[in-house]
Protein backbone atom coordinates (compact mmCIF):
# COMPACT_ATOMS: atom_id res chain seq x y z
CA UNK A 1 0.00 0.00 0.00
CA UNK A 2 2.77 2.41 0.87
CA UNK A 3 4.44 1.75 -2.50
CA UNK A 4 1.27 2.67 -4.36
CA UNK A 5 0.77 5.71 -2.17
CA UNK A 6 4.32 6.96 -2.74
CA UNK A 7 3.72 6.78 -6.50
CA UNK A 8 0.49 8.79 -6.21
CA UNK A 9 1.72 11.50 -3.85
CA UNK A 10 1.64 14.33 -6.41
CA UNK A 11 -1.63 13.27 -8.02
CA UNK A 12 -4.11 13.02 -5.14
CA UNK A 13 -5.48 15.12 -2.33
CA UNK A 14 -6.04 13.60 1.09
CA UNK A 15 -7.99 12.10 2.63
CA UNK A 16 -8.85 9.86 -0.32
CA UNK A 17 -10.06 6.25 -0.70
CA UNK A 18 -7.51 4.28 -2.72
CA UNK A 19 -8.52 1.01 -4.35
CA UNK A 20 -5.85 -1.44 -5.47
CA UNK A 21 -7.63 -2.87 -8.49
CA UNK A 22 -5.39 -5.92 -8.85
CA UNK A 23 -6.03 -6.93 -5.23
CA UNK A 24 -9.76 -6.24 -5.61
CA UNK A 25 -9.99 -8.31 -8.78
CA UNK A 26 -8.16 -11.13 -7.01
CA UNK A 27 -10.79 -11.04 -4.26
CA UNK A 28 -13.63 -11.13 -6.80
CA UNK A 29 -12.09 -14.03 -8.69
CA UNK A 30 -11.21 -16.00 -5.56
CA UNK A 31 -14.73 -15.92 -4.14
CA UNK A 32 -16.27 -16.67 -7.52
CA UNK A 33 -13.97 -19.67 -7.85
CA UNK A 34 -14.88 -20.84 -4.35
CA UNK A 35 -18.57 -20.68 -5.25
CA UNK A 36 -18.17 -22.31 -8.66
CA UNK A 37 -16.37 -25.28 -7.13
CA UNK A 38 -19.32 -25.80 -4.76
CA UNK A 39 -22.12 -25.11 -7.24
CA UNK A 40 -23.13 -21.95 -5.41
CA UNK A 41 -24.36 -18.75 -7.02
CA UNK A 42 -22.72 -15.47 -6.04
CA UNK A 43 -24.97 -12.47 -5.50
CA UNK A 44 -22.63 -9.80 -4.07
CA UNK A 45 -23.96 -7.07 -1.83
CA UNK A 46 -23.32 -3.70 -3.48
CA UNK A 47 -23.76 -1.76 -0.23
CA UNK A 48 -20.03 -2.23 0.33
CA UNK A 49 -18.85 -0.46 -2.81
CA UNK A 50 -21.96 1.32 -4.20
CA UNK A 51 -20.04 1.51 -7.48
CA UNK A 52 -21.48 0.44 -10.84
CA UNK A 53 -18.06 -0.35 -12.34
CA UNK A 54 -17.23 -2.74 -9.51
CA UNK A 55 -20.66 -4.35 -9.79
CA UNK A 56 -20.02 -4.93 -13.49
CA UNK A 57 -16.73 -6.61 -12.71
CA UNK A 58 -18.47 -8.92 -10.26
CA UNK A 59 -21.06 -9.86 -12.90
CA UNK A 60 -18.34 -10.38 -15.52
CA UNK A 61 -16.59 -12.76 -13.12
CA UNK A 62 -19.75 -14.87 -12.87
CA UNK A 63 -22.11 -13.36 -10.31
CA UNK A 64 -25.76 -14.09 -11.15
CA UNK A 65 -27.00 -10.69 -10.00
CA UNK A 66 -26.61 -8.28 -7.11
CA UNK A 67 -27.91 -7.71 -3.61
CA UNK A 68 -28.99 -4.22 -2.59
CA UNK A 69 -29.73 -2.85 0.86
CA UNK A 70 -32.42 -0.31 0.01
CA UNK A 71 -34.67 0.82 -2.84
CA UNK A 72 -32.36 3.68 -3.82
CA UNK A 73 -29.36 1.39 -4.30
CA UNK A 74 -31.51 -0.95 -6.38
CA UNK A 75 -32.70 1.96 -8.54
CA UNK A 76 -29.17 3.18 -9.24
CA UNK A 77 -28.00 -0.24 -10.36
CA UNK A 78 -31.17 -0.98 -12.32
CA UNK A 79 -30.72 2.30 -14.21
CA UNK A 80 -27.19 1.13 -15.07
CA UNK A 81 -28.53 -2.06 -16.64
CA UNK A 82 -28.42 -4.58 -13.77
CA UNK A 83 -31.52 -6.72 -14.28
CA UNK A 84 -31.40 -9.29 -11.45
CA UNK A 85 -31.63 -7.63 -8.05
CA UNK A 86 -32.36 -8.98 -4.59
CA UNK A 87 -33.38 -6.29 -2.12
CA UNK A 88 -32.33 -8.18 1.01
CA UNK A 89 -34.14 -6.04 3.52
CA UNK A 90 -37.63 -6.16 5.08
CA UNK A 91 -38.95 -3.21 3.09
CA UNK A 92 -41.97 -1.30 4.34
CA UNK A 93 -43.74 -0.13 1.19
CA UNK A 94 -45.02 3.25 2.37
CA UNK A 95 -44.72 6.73 0.89
CA UNK A 96 -43.10 6.60 -2.53
CA UNK A 97 -41.55 3.18 -1.98
CA UNK A 98 -44.61 1.34 -3.27
CA UNK A 99 -44.55 2.93 -6.74
CA UNK A 100 -40.76 2.74 -6.83
CA UNK A 101 -40.78 -0.98 -6.11
CA UNK A 102 -43.42 -1.51 -8.77
CA UNK A 103 -41.31 0.34 -11.36
CA UNK A 104 -38.26 -1.68 -10.40
CA UNK A 105 -40.20 -4.91 -10.79
CA UNK A 106 -41.12 -3.82 -14.31
CA UNK A 107 -37.51 -3.22 -15.38
CA UNK A 108 -35.68 -6.05 -13.57
CA UNK A 109 -36.25 -9.38 -11.95
CA UNK A 110 -36.75 -8.04 -8.44
CA UNK A 111 -36.76 -10.07 -5.27
CA UNK A 112 -37.63 -8.40 -1.98
CA UNK A 113 -37.09 -9.65 1.56
CA UNK A 114 -40.06 -10.00 3.92
CA UNK A 115 -40.33 -11.16 7.52
CA UNK A 116 -43.90 -10.28 8.55
CA UNK A 117 -47.45 -10.40 7.22
CA UNK A 118 -48.02 -6.63 7.42
CA UNK A 119 -45.11 -6.00 5.05
CA UNK A 120 -46.43 -8.68 2.69
CA UNK A 121 -49.81 -6.95 2.61
CA UNK A 122 -48.20 -3.56 1.93
CA UNK A 123 -46.08 -4.96 -0.91
CA UNK A 124 -49.08 -6.66 -2.48
CA UNK A 125 -51.06 -3.42 -2.28
CA UNK A 126 -48.14 -1.57 -3.90
CA UNK A 127 -48.08 -3.99 -6.82
CA UNK A 128 -51.74 -3.32 -7.57
CA UNK A 129 -53.14 -5.67 -10.19
CA UNK A 130 -49.72 -7.21 -10.96
CA UNK A 131 -48.53 -8.76 -7.67
CA UNK A 132 -47.05 -11.71 -9.55
CA UNK A 133 -44.35 -9.42 -10.94
CA UNK A 134 -42.72 -9.34 -7.51
CA UNK A 135 -40.82 -12.25 -6.01
CA UNK A 136 -40.44 -12.35 -2.24
CA UNK A 137 -37.84 -14.15 -0.14
CA UNK A 138 -38.67 -14.93 3.47
CA UNK A 139 -36.07 -13.68 5.93
CA UNK A 140 -35.43 -15.88 8.95
CA UNK A 141 -33.24 -15.26 11.98
CA UNK A 142 -30.37 -17.66 12.60
CA UNK A 143 -29.08 -16.12 15.81
CA UNK A 144 -28.05 -12.57 14.91
CA UNK A 145 -31.28 -11.32 16.51
CA UNK A 146 -31.71 -8.60 13.92
CA UNK A 147 -34.57 -8.78 11.42
CA UNK A 148 -35.92 -12.15 10.37
CA UNK A 149 -38.78 -14.36 11.50
CA UNK A 150 -38.29 -17.59 13.43
CA UNK A 151 -37.48 -20.34 10.88
CA UNK A 152 -40.65 -22.24 11.80
CA UNK A 153 -42.73 -19.23 10.65
CA UNK A 154 -41.33 -19.26 7.11
CA UNK A 155 -44.04 -21.49 5.68
CA UNK A 156 -46.89 -19.37 7.01
CA UNK A 157 -45.27 -16.20 5.60
CA UNK A 158 -44.76 -17.82 2.20
CA UNK A 159 -48.39 -18.91 2.21
CA UNK A 160 -49.53 -15.37 3.12
CA UNK A 161 -47.50 -13.99 0.22
CA UNK A 162 -48.89 -16.51 -2.24
CA UNK A 163 -52.46 -15.79 -1.14
CA UNK A 164 -51.93 -12.12 -2.04
CA UNK A 165 -50.54 -13.00 -5.48
CA UNK A 166 -46.89 -12.37 -4.71
CA UNK A 167 -44.41 -15.08 -5.70
CA UNK A 168 -42.53 -16.65 -2.77
CA UNK A 169 -39.29 -18.11 -4.11
CA UNK A 170 -37.27 -19.02 -1.05
CA UNK A 171 -35.60 -18.00 2.18
CA UNK A 172 -32.58 -16.06 3.35
CA UNK A 173 -30.77 -15.22 6.56
CA UNK A 174 -27.85 -13.21 7.89
CA UNK A 175 -25.39 -14.81 10.34
CA UNK A 176 -24.21 -11.51 11.76
CA UNK A 177 -23.09 -13.09 15.00
CA UNK A 178 -20.26 -14.67 13.03
CA UNK A 179 -18.44 -11.37 13.39
CA UNK A 180 -18.04 -11.79 17.15
CA UNK A 181 -14.66 -13.50 16.84
CA UNK A 182 -12.64 -16.13 14.98
CA UNK A 183 -14.34 -19.01 16.77
CA UNK A 184 -17.79 -17.53 16.12
CA UNK A 185 -17.57 -17.78 12.32
CA UNK A 186 -18.02 -21.54 12.08
CA UNK A 187 -20.66 -21.66 14.79
CA UNK A 188 -22.68 -18.93 13.08
CA UNK A 189 -22.47 -20.79 9.78
CA UNK A 190 -23.81 -23.90 11.51
CA UNK A 191 -26.66 -21.82 12.97
CA UNK A 192 -27.30 -20.47 9.48
CA UNK A 193 -27.52 -23.97 8.01
CA UNK A 194 -29.93 -25.13 10.71
CA UNK A 195 -32.20 -22.09 10.28
CA UNK A 196 -32.26 -22.32 6.49
CA UNK A 197 -32.92 -26.06 6.59
CA UNK A 198 -35.87 -25.55 8.94
CA UNK A 199 -37.20 -22.69 6.82
CA UNK A 200 -36.98 -24.73 3.61
CA UNK A 201 -38.86 -27.53 5.34
CA UNK A 202 -41.53 -25.02 6.33
CA UNK A 203 -41.97 -23.85 2.76
CA UNK A 204 -42.22 -27.43 1.53
CA UNK A 205 -44.92 -28.02 4.13
CA UNK A 206 -47.19 -25.46 2.43
CA UNK A 207 -46.33 -26.55 -1.10
CA UNK A 208 -43.78 -23.84 -1.93
CA UNK A 209 -40.46 -24.80 -3.50
CA UNK A 210 -37.46 -22.95 -2.13
CA UNK A 211 -35.74 -22.04 -5.38
CA UNK A 212 -33.60 -19.54 -3.48
CA UNK A 213 -31.79 -20.44 -0.25
CA UNK A 214 -29.55 -17.48 0.35
CA UNK A 215 -26.70 -17.27 2.86
CA UNK A 216 -24.94 -14.10 3.90
CA UNK A 217 -21.79 -12.47 5.25
CA UNK A 218 -18.12 -12.37 4.36
CA UNK A 219 -16.96 -13.72 7.75
CA UNK A 220 -19.00 -16.92 7.40
CA UNK A 221 -18.52 -17.34 3.65
CA UNK A 222 -15.93 -20.14 3.71
CA UNK A 223 -18.20 -22.20 5.99
CA UNK A 224 -21.38 -21.62 3.95
CA UNK A 225 -21.05 -24.87 2.04
CA UNK A 226 -24.15 -26.79 3.11
CA UNK A 227 -26.02 -28.49 0.29
CA UNK A 228 -29.20 -26.64 1.31
CA UNK A 229 -27.64 -23.28 0.28
CA UNK A 230 -28.06 -22.12 -3.32
CA UNK A 231 -26.42 -18.68 -3.20
CA UNK A 232 -24.11 -16.53 -1.11
CA UNK A 233 -24.34 -12.75 -0.58
CA UNK A 234 -20.93 -11.50 0.60
CA UNK A 235 -20.24 -7.77 0.42
CA UNK A 236 -17.05 -6.82 2.26
CA UNK A 237 -14.99 -9.52 0.51
CA UNK A 238 -14.49 -7.22 -2.46
CA UNK A 239 -12.26 -4.86 -0.44
CA UNK A 240 -11.59 -6.57 2.89
CA UNK A 241 -10.80 -4.58 6.03
CA UNK A 242 -9.14 -4.93 9.43
CA UNK A 243 -12.23 -6.47 11.05
CA UNK A 244 -12.22 -9.28 8.50
CA UNK A 245 -8.46 -9.70 8.81
CA UNK A 246 -8.78 -10.08 12.59
CA UNK A 247 -11.52 -12.65 12.09
CA UNK A 248 -9.42 -14.61 9.61
CA UNK A 249 -11.86 -14.10 6.72
CA UNK A 250 -9.20 -12.25 4.73
CA UNK A 251 -5.46 -11.71 4.96
CA UNK A 252 -3.89 -8.29 5.23
CA UNK A 253 -2.52 -8.56 1.70
CA UNK A 254 -6.08 -9.15 0.44
CA UNK A 255 -7.22 -5.74 1.70
CA UNK A 256 -7.88 -3.73 -1.45
CA UNK A 257 -8.98 -0.36 -0.06
CA UNK A 258 -7.19 2.07 2.20
CA UNK A 259 -7.45 5.78 2.90
CA UNK A 260 -4.56 8.02 1.94
CA UNK A 261 -3.93 10.38 4.82
CA UNK A 262 -1.45 13.16 5.51
CA UNK A 263 0.35 13.88 8.76
CA UNK A 264 -0.69 17.47 9.57
CA UNK A 265 0.60 18.05 13.12
CA UNK A 266 3.22 16.59 15.47
CA UNK A 267 3.35 18.84 18.53
CA UNK A 268 2.36 16.14 21.03
CA UNK A 269 5.33 13.93 21.93
CA UNK A 270 5.12 10.41 20.45
CA UNK A 271 1.94 11.26 18.54
CA UNK A 272 1.00 12.73 15.19
CA UNK A 273 -2.31 13.92 13.83
CA UNK A 274 -3.50 12.75 10.42
CA UNK A 275 -6.31 14.23 8.32
CA UNK A 276 -8.41 11.06 8.57
CA UNK A 277 -11.16 11.39 11.17
CA UNK A 278 -14.55 9.88 11.85
CA UNK A 279 -16.18 11.55 8.85
CA UNK A 280 -13.95 9.25 6.79
CA UNK A 281 -13.64 6.13 8.93
CA UNK A 282 -16.73 6.36 11.18
CA UNK A 283 -16.25 5.59 14.87
CA UNK A 284 -16.12 1.84 14.47
CA UNK A 285 -13.44 0.52 16.73
CA UNK A 286 -12.37 0.79 20.34
CA UNK A 287 -9.41 1.99 22.37
CA UNK A 288 -8.23 -1.63 22.50
CA UNK A 289 -8.09 -2.27 18.74
CA UNK A 290 -7.96 1.31 17.51
CA UNK A 291 -10.04 3.07 14.87
CA UNK A 292 -7.94 2.17 11.86
CA UNK A 293 -4.40 0.98 11.30
CA UNK A 294 -1.37 2.09 9.31
CA UNK A 295 -0.53 -0.54 6.69
CA UNK A 296 2.79 -2.27 7.23
CA UNK A 297 3.11 -1.14 10.86
CA UNK A 298 1.62 -1.89 14.26
CA UNK A 299 0.44 1.70 14.64
CA UNK A 300 -3.30 2.30 15.05
CA UNK A 301 -5.42 5.40 15.50
CA UNK A 302 -6.23 5.68 19.19
CA UNK A 303 -8.98 8.26 18.72
CA UNK A 304 -10.85 10.00 15.92
CA UNK A 305 -12.59 13.37 15.91
CA UNK A 306 -14.47 14.59 12.85
CA UNK A 307 -11.35 15.57 10.90
CA UNK A 308 -8.52 14.43 13.18
CA UNK A 309 -6.98 11.02 13.57
CA UNK A 310 -4.79 10.60 16.68
CA UNK A 311 -1.86 8.34 15.88
CA UNK A 312 0.44 7.32 18.76
CA UNK A 313 3.85 6.27 17.48
CA UNK A 314 5.03 2.89 18.71
CA UNK A 315 8.68 2.25 19.43
CA UNK A 316 10.59 1.53 16.27
CA UNK A 317 11.43 3.11 12.95
CA UNK A 318 7.95 4.37 12.05
CA UNK A 319 8.21 8.13 12.70
CA UNK A 320 6.28 9.97 9.96
CA UNK A 321 6.94 13.70 9.74
CA UNK A 322 4.49 16.49 8.94
CA UNK A 323 3.56 16.26 5.29
CA UNK A 324 4.10 12.49 5.06
CA UNK A 325 1.40 10.39 3.42
CA UNK A 326 0.29 7.26 5.27
CA UNK A 327 -2.04 4.40 4.24
CA UNK A 328 -4.85 4.13 6.79
CA UNK A 329 -6.67 0.79 6.70
CA UNK A 330 -10.25 0.96 8.06
CA UNK A 331 -11.75 -1.41 10.59
CA UNK A 332 -14.98 -1.51 8.56
CA UNK A 333 -14.79 -0.57 4.91
CA UNK A 334 -18.46 0.12 4.11
CA UNK A 335 -18.77 3.49 5.91
CA UNK A 336 -15.60 4.73 4.19
CA UNK A 337 -17.05 4.34 0.71
CA UNK A 338 -20.26 6.09 1.76
CA UNK A 339 -18.36 9.28 2.53
CA UNK A 340 -16.72 9.87 -0.86
CA UNK A 341 -18.00 10.80 -4.31
CA UNK A 342 -15.33 8.78 -6.10
CA UNK A 343 -12.78 6.04 -5.59
CA UNK A 344 -9.16 6.56 -6.64
CA UNK A 345 -8.31 3.35 -8.47
CA UNK A 346 -4.73 2.24 -9.03
CA UNK A 347 -2.71 -0.96 -8.71
CA UNK A 348 -0.20 -2.20 -6.19
CA UNK A 349 2.58 -0.30 -7.94
CA UNK A 350 0.66 2.97 -8.22
CA UNK A 351 1.44 3.24 -11.93
CA UNK A 352 -2.17 3.65 -13.08
CA UNK A 353 -4.84 6.07 -11.89
CA UNK A 354 -8.56 6.09 -12.59
CA UNK A 355 -11.49 7.68 -10.80
CA UNK A 356 -14.66 5.63 -10.43
CA UNK A 357 -17.82 7.31 -9.14
CA UNK A 358 -19.52 5.99 -6.01
CA UNK A 359 -22.78 5.91 -7.95
CA UNK A 360 -25.13 5.02 -5.09
CA UNK A 361 -23.57 7.40 -2.57
CA UNK A 362 -26.30 9.12 -0.55
CA UNK A 363 -29.03 6.69 -1.62
CA UNK A 364 -30.19 5.49 1.76
CA UNK A 365 -33.96 5.07 1.34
Amino acid sequence: MQRALDALVERIDTPAPIVLVDVMQGNIDRVQGFADQRNLKVRPHVKTHKCVEIGRRQIEAGAVGITAGNVGEAEVFAAAGFDDIFLAYPIWAAGTKGPRIRRLAESARLRVGVDNVAAIEALADAMGDEPDRLQVVIEVDCGARRSGAPPEAAGDLALAARKRGLVPVGVFTYPGHGGAGRDARHRAAQDQEAALTAAVRGLEGVGVTAEVVSAGSTPTLEFSTSSVITEIRPGEYVFGDLNNARLGSCTEDQIALFVAGTVVSDWVPDQVIVDVGNKVLSKEGSPEIGYGGIAGTKAVLSKVNEYHGFLPLPDGEFRPSVGSLVPVVPNHVCPVVLGFEELIVTDSTGTSLERWPVDARGFLN
